[in-house]
């Protein structure tokens, strides 16, 4: 395993404000910006694929933490509470896949894991553009079908989320809206519901592995960025509509695709 570069090549006003500076991307298109912050691990503060992928789960896991109570103010935890069928239906899938996930990327090496993380950035790139802005007109599927078909879902997101230690929430929200019909501001919280017991289940199996001391050698790295996240993530919130979709989106998608080769040539 790689040697820690010295601290000063992670120095902490920069883990702040890049942290600062994702949460705000994120926090635009309504996310927590996991997905940018872990090429920015990768290629920036220099950390190995699986060490970067356990930092980017723990600085998610804080964010998603607090998101939560920010979001009861616009869809009540009661509202949440009443659609705990979907929220089950699809843990029954993503707890599965985080725990197998979770335990994929600490046996691949590590330059097989760049190559998975690089094209998971190229497909969350693809979600970010024809995914985002999903409108819901009805369930896409009901029954039978709608549980497989939940199930299923939420074990390709659970896979993603353990493998890029981010919350999955850009390909939940898409898949609430269109397979469940829910409304975009109830997605939002749902997929939070979600995420943050499936996350919980990748950690635990991530703390199975020696590579889960990098969260203690770099313990106070991990809090300062994961702080600059979460203030990037609520000016990114406020700011959220400003900047048109058509122009944001697509800059975002841009930004994916050059980290994803940047991380596949590592």
């Amino acid at each position: 395993m790689a040697v820690d570069p010295a601290p000063s090549a992670r120095s902490m006003p920069a883990a702040f404000g890049g942290g600062a500076v994702i949460g705000t991307l994120g926090g635009l298109i309504g996310l927590g910006g996991a997905e940018f912050r872990l090429p920015l691990l990768i290629s920036v503060f220099r950390f190995v694929a699986l060490e970067a992928v356990i930092l980017n789960k723990a600085m998610s896991l804080v964010v998603v933490a607090t998101a939560l109570p920010f979001r009861a103010r616009t869809v009540p935890f009661t509202e949440v509470t009443a659609h705990w069928p979907i929220i089950l239906n699809l843990l029954a899938g993503s707890l599965l896949g985080a725990w197998l996930g979770a335990g994929w990327a600490t046996r691949l090496r590590s330059e097989t894991l760049y190559k998975v993380i690089a094209v998971l950035l190229v497909a969350i790139a693809v979600v970010l553009i024809f995914g985002h802005d999903a409108r819901g007109g009805g369930a896409l599927v009901t029954g039978t079908l709608q549980l497989v078909a939940g199930v299923a879902a939420g074990f390709i997101i659970g896979v993603v989320a353990s493998l890029l230690g981010v919350a999955g929430r850009e390909i939940l929200i898409p898949t609430l809206v269109l397979l469940f019909g829910a409304d975009i501001k109830l997605a939002g919280s749902l997929s939070l519901a979600v995420s943050l017991p499936t996350m919980i289940v990748g950690f635990t199996r991530y703390s199975q592995d020696q590579a889960f001391s990098v969260l203690g050698r770099n313990r106070q790295f991990l809090f300062v960025m994961a702080a600059g996240s979460i203030l990037g993530t609520f000016i990114g919130g406020q700011l959220l509509g400003i900047v048109p979709s058509g122009v944001l989106l697509p800059l975002l998608a841009v930004i994916l695709l050059i980290s994803a080769v940047k991380v596949w040539r590592h």
